[in-house]
């Protein structure tokens, strides 16, 4: 058993190596060849199995994990840090009594939380925090997560965005990226609803961003695209699309029972003294074709004046 746990520690010396070069295909190919050495050892959940070196295997296991979170985090992705932080959670819960409780503890706690958030699955954010042991609640990290969700749940929406310049931990910049992108959906979905038009000044001061080139980036990436019709705009602060003129869009027309039968072309005139926005949803093509709205009022047009 000894050899074997000296060979899990020496690739897991090598993974380390690659992980703080940041060589993050590196690091998860020898991740893989660790976990699945990881099985043969009988002293890790859920056998428990006391041997001489039992508690060095747990202590190991444990800080394997910990870097397969954070390595998750570095590649951006969910999914695996969903998994890893499930085989890292029986160690935090089930081994309390047999090895020393981790520095990476609440800042991995903490995270996990963050995530949940980021993903809307409020049900398990309060379950996971209810399982916390009250003294976890204290600690920064956990607090972080905690008034980020009531700031959240409460609209205030300023403070999310302004807690991106305060994370308790360098981990966290990335699930904190990901939850601004998702106030600013929020905000942006709701000012559809509420407004007929906006400037540009206004829209940026709504999003909550610093300058035109944010809110043209966003805005090209989500769910609206503003068209410059140019040859009256007075300045380039009205121009968001500044390329070629979206005439036309295809846009799905749905017919009986629900499905989706065909697409419809969509073509309007243009107008060369007004700057038009098109809400048109989520999901969209590189040619502009916009997929499955959930109407024909989700392609309707609106004028934005600067």
């Amino acid at each position: 058993m000894e050899a074997k746990l000296a060979d899990i520690t020496r690739l897991f010396q090598k993974f380390k190596a690659a992980y703080d070069k940041n060589d993050v295909d590196t690091s998860d190919s020898l991740l893989s060849q660790i976990k699945v050495k990881l099985t043969e050892l009988p002293g890790l959940p859920p056998l428990f199995k006391s041997s001489p070196t039992s508690k060095q295997e747990l202590l190991l296991a444990r800080d394997i994990f910990e870097h397969a979170v954070v390595l998750s985090v570095k590649m951006e992705d969910q999914d695996a840090f969903e998994r890893h932080f499930l085989q890292l959670k029986s160690y935090y819960t089930d081994t309390r009594e047999l090895i020393p409780p981790s520095e990476q503890e609440y800042p991995i706690l903490g995270l996990n939380l963050l995530r949940l958030l980021v993903q809307n699955r409020i049900a398990e954010f309060h379950t996971e925090l209810e399982l916390l042991p009250p003294v976890a609640h204290d600690h920064t990290c956990i607090k972080h997560a905690v008034e980020l969700e009531q700031s959240f749940m409460e609209g205030a929406y300023n403070r999310v965005l302004s807690a991106r310049q305060a994370v308790p931990h360098e981990t966290y910049v990335y699930f904190m990226d990901l939850l601004a992108k998702t106030v600013r959906d929020e905000i942006a979905g709701c000012s559809e609803k509420a407004y007929d038009s906006l400037s540009l000044a206004d829209a940026k001061k709504i999003l909550m961003f610093s300058s035109d080139q944010e809110l043209q980036a966003y805005v090209l990436d989500v769910s609206i695209f503003i068209i410059a019709l140019a040859s009256n705009c007075s300045d380039m602060s009205c121009l968001v699309l500044t390329c070629a003129l979206l005439v036309s869009v295809a846009v799905s027309i749905q017919y009986r029972k629900r499905k989706w039968i065909r697409y419809k072309q969509l073509t309007w005139g243009l107008e060369t003294d007004l700057c038009r926005i098109i809400p048109i949803g989520r999901s969209v093509a590189p040619e502009y074709t916009f997929r499955k709205p959930r109407s024909l009022h989700h392609a309707r047009k609106f004028p934005l004046c600067s």
